[in-house]
């Protein structure tokens, strides 16, 4: 999917977070010019215009926005609550709304559900886990919010375990699942590696992976607990 329009540049920080999280790309202008320079050669994904600081601007983008030969679309508006009265007179200018300060998830399923309705992909294919999230397209993972810089196999290991939650593997049976047979390397490796994702995860998620005693690595809850 082309990157998503996003107005103003620069990005603000909390709107940057929620498209990262949700894995959506995206590229910030300043005014319609900047909107016509940008642009990718196979078009814009859609837009997402804040209107909560300068409305007036902003309104002026969607209008240029929606007066194109191809009108863009999906176009959601962020809009602080007191703005609320003003969306009837400009209904026809975007598809969405949601509210400042933005709750992510909401703007992730506001965005998905725009997608859905043109007939058009999603996000990308993520898994996720509780406050674990892993972008399957990019290689990118992320807890809490907060980017995690893993390692190739790393990652891979994160992501077999957090695919097969509550189920317990031995240490050869991760080698064999998650290097491959042809790797000839001891269990050792697996235990190096889950200390260095724990390391990563942080004190407050490092028990997302669990050792089961004498056997092997639990990732999450077993269905079993409580």
């Amino acid at each position: 999917m082309e990157p998503l329009l996003v107005y103003p540049y620069p990005v603000a920080a909390d709107l940057s977070q929620a498209l990262e999280r949700a894995g959506y790309r995206y590229i910030g202008v300043t005014d319609e010019v900047d909107a016509e320079r940008k642009e990718p050669d196979d078009g814009w994904g859609g837009a997402i215009i804040m209107a909560d600081r300068s409305p007036e601007e902003a309104y002026k983008l969607a209008v240029a926005l929606r007066k194109r030969d191809y009108p863009l679309e999906p176009l959601l508006m962020v809009l602080r609550s007191e703005q609320l009265n003003t969306l009837e007179l400009n209904r026809d200018l975007f598809d969405d709304f949601v509210v400042s300060p933005l709750n992510h998830r909401e703007l992730e399923m506001r965005l998905r559900h725009q997608y859905w309705r043109l007939g058009r992909g999603t996000r990308p294919e993520l898994v996720e886990y509780g406050d674990l999230v892993l972008n399957l397209e990019t290689y990118q993972a992320a807890i809490a919010r907060r980017p995690l810089d893993l390692t190739y196999m790393e990652y891979e290991l994160l992501k077999f375990l957090a695919q097969h939650p509550g189920k317990v593997f031995t240490r050869e049976a991760l080698l064999n699942r998650v290097w491959g047979y042809e790797y000839y390397g001891g269990a050792r490796t697996v235990d190096v590696h889950v200390r260095r994702l724990r390391a990563k995860l942080g004190e407050e998620h490092a028990n997302l992976i669990q050792t089961v005693r004498s056997v092997g690595y639990r990732f999450g809850q077993s269905r079993w607990s409580g």
